[in-house]
């Protein structure tokens, strides 16, 4: 029993320790805020694999552990809200198109995944191999693309299209190709625009407004809301190889401008009004 109380007083103690380290430095908050998404989010991740296995390879698979990263999304002070629901492709597959700015994009995939259904991702191969995450990955539909091997990747992304038309799926990717946190997008990819010509079904935007709570740099991890926005599908219906180009700048222009619009507003909306009073 003592031993008991003890223990119980250390944890509390530990806990107060940490708030206090939170609250007087900007980079403790930054680091421990990191460090408990990547607890938090390999835990809900993975808990739930049993049950995983009764429909393996299974999109819905990943909406308990999406509800999982919801919460530590809350837990963290991120806000999130889900705009054009009403644009989503629904009698078809597509690929979803999707800025990249940070490793909590991971919570943005939360959100969409139960609003759009039949969501997928590309991943590479390495993350098969990361134990039980690995493996849960697979278990919910995770397609794996091996980048050392040229002539694999191509092949996996050819048949990548078919999966999407089979499975009417959604594949979610990030056009960009690397992370970034800049007041514009980064070019474009050529990949996403090549599966989604060969697949022959629409492209799906879905802009993420900046993180205006977040700097690296500065190591700031604060708190603050998030606007996804959903917008309208791009047709790619009759397009070749040869409309490559074309539908790359209409989708970068659509999506460019959507992201600045919106990372303007939310942060009028929740800094410039927070500062006013």
């Amino acid at each position: 029993m003592v031993l008991g109380v003890s223990c119980s007083s250390i944890g509390v103690a530990l806990l107060l320790l940490l708030v206090v380290v939170c609250a007087v430095s900007d980079a403790a908050r930054y680091r421990i805020k990191f460090i408990l998404f990547i607890i938090l989010s390999a835990i809900a991740a993975t808990w739930c694999i049993p049950y995983m296995f009764l429909r393996p390879k299974h999109w819905a698979n990943a909406l308990v552990p999406a509800w999982g990263a919801r919460q530590i999304a809350k837990l963290l002070g991120m806000q999130f809200e889900v705009r054009g629901k009403e644009n989503i492709v629904s009698d078809t597959g597509c690929v979803v198109l999707i800025n990249h700015q940070s490793g909590l994009d991971l919570c943005v995939l939360a959100e969409l995944w139960p609003v759009m259904k039949r969501c997928t991702v590309i991943s590479k191969k390495e993350i098969l191999y990361l134990g039980p995450f690995g493996l849960a990955s697979w278990l919910w539909g995770t397609i794996f693309i091996d980048r050392l091997q040229a002539e694999h990747a191509r092949n996996t992304m050819n048949s990548t299209a078919d999966i999407i038309n089979n499975r009417k799926a959604k594949l979610c990717l990030f056009p960009e190709g690397k992370r970034h946190s800049g007041t514009t997008l980064l070019p474009f990819k050529k990949g996403a625009f090549h599966v989604a010509i060969a697949s022959q079904t629409p492209i799906q935007p879905v802009v993420v407004s900046k993180y205006y709570f977040i700097n690296d740099n500065l190591k700031k991890f604060g708190s603050g809301k998030v606007y996804i926005t959903i917008l309208p599908p791009i047709p790619t219906t009759g397009l070749t190889k040869d409309n490559l180009t074309d539908l790359m700048d209409k989708s970068y222009e659509v999506m460019n401008k959507a992201f600045q619009e919106t990372s303007q507003e939310v942060y009028a909306l929740h800094v410039e009004t927070t500062k006013a009073k």
